[in-house]
C-alpha cells in the first residue's frame, strides 16, 4: 500500500498550503451541498455529512461557510447543484486513474479533464475500465510518532477496522475499514485521545504500477494538475513513485 500512502500524505501536507488560498474550501464547500441535498442537513442523521464537516473543521474553515455550504445543499439558500460522476483513464506508463468529479458543467468538465490528461502523457478511458482495480475502503493514517504500534493496532481493531499495516518505510501506521464503518472507527480513536492525520472514505489499489525517470515526473504534473482543478474532488491512481522523486 505504499504509494497510496505516499500521496495520501503529500496530499495531506498540499490542504494546508491549498487551504490558504481557499481551494480547499471551495471543494469541501460543494461535498457539504452534496451530502446535505442527499442525505438531510442533519449530521447525526447523515454520516457523509458528518465527515464533511470534520474535514471543514480540520481545514478551520469558518462556520458561516459550512452553514451557507449545507444551506445551499438542502434548498434553504439558492446555489449551484453539482452532480457526481467518475472519470477513469490512464497516466504515463499505464497507471491507471480513478476521479470523483463534482460538476454544474458535466460538457465542459469531461472536455478539461481529457485536456489534462492528453498533456501530462495519459488518456480517457471508458467507463469501467480502471475502476476494477481499486477497492472502496475507509482509510486512516496515525503519525508513527505519538502512539507506539501494539496500542494503536488493539484500539484500531477493538473499534472494528479490518486490517492495520506498519510499512517500516512509512511515517504513518495505515488503518482500513469498511466504508459504513470509518467514522465509527475515527469516532472511537478520538476518544482515546488518539489523533490522526487523514480519515477519509478511499480508493485503494489492488496493485501498483512502479515508474521512475521521466514517467514518474509526467506523473507527479499530472496529478498536480488533476488536484488543481475545481471539479476533481478525489483522485486515485497506483503508481509507486521512489520516495526521492516524490521530495
Amino acid at each position: 500500500m505504499s504509494g497510496h500512502s505516499k500521496w495520501a500524505g503529500i496530499k495531506h501536507k498540499k490542504a494546508v498550503v491549498d487551504a490558504k488560498r481557499g481551494k480547499v474550501f471551495s471543494k469541501i464547500s460543494k461535498e457539504l451541498s452534496v451530502a446535505a441535498r442527499l442525505g438531510g442537513g442533519s449530521p447525526d442523521m447523515n454520516p457523509r455529512l458528518r465527515l464533511a464537516m470534520e474535514k471543514a473543521k480540520e481545514a478551520n474553515m469558518p462556520s458561516d461557510n459550512v452553514k451557507r455550504a449545507i444551506q445551499k445543499g438542502t434548498g434553504e439558500l439558492p446555489g449551484s447543484t453539482y452532480e457526481e460522476t467518475i472519470y477513469e483513464g490512464y497516466g504515463p506508463g499505464g497507471v491507471a486513474i480513478l476521479l470523483e468529479i463534482m460538476t454544474d458543467n458535466k460538457n465542459r468538465t469531461v472536455g478539461e479533464i481529457r485536456h489534462i490528461l492528453t498533456k501530462q502523457g495519459g488518456n480517457m478511458g471508458e467507463a469501467g475500465c480502471v475502476a476494477w482495480m481499486f477497492d472502496k475502503k475507509g482509510y486512516i493514517l496515525v503519525d508513527k510518532q505519538i502512539i507506539d504500534e501494539d496500542t494503536l493496532m488493539t484500539a484500531a481493531l477493538d473499534a472494528g477496522a479490518e486490517d492495520f499495516r506498519n510499512d517500516p518505510d512509512e511515517e504513518n501506521y495505515e488503518i482500513t475499514t469498511a466504508p459504513e464503518d470509518l467514522n465509527t472507527v475515527r469516532e472511537f480513536l478520538a476518544k482515546k485521545d488518539i489523533s490522526f492525520n487523514l480519515a477519509e472514505v478511499t480508493q485503494i489499489p489492488q496493485n501498483y504500477v512502479k515508474l521512475e525517470g521521466k514517467d514518474a515526473e509526467k506523473m507527479l504534473k499530472l496529478m498536480e494538475a488533476l488536484e488543481d482543478h475545481d471539479d476533481v474532488q478525489n483522485i486515485f491512481a497506483n503508481f509507486d513513485i521512489p520516495d526521492e522523486m516524490v521530495e
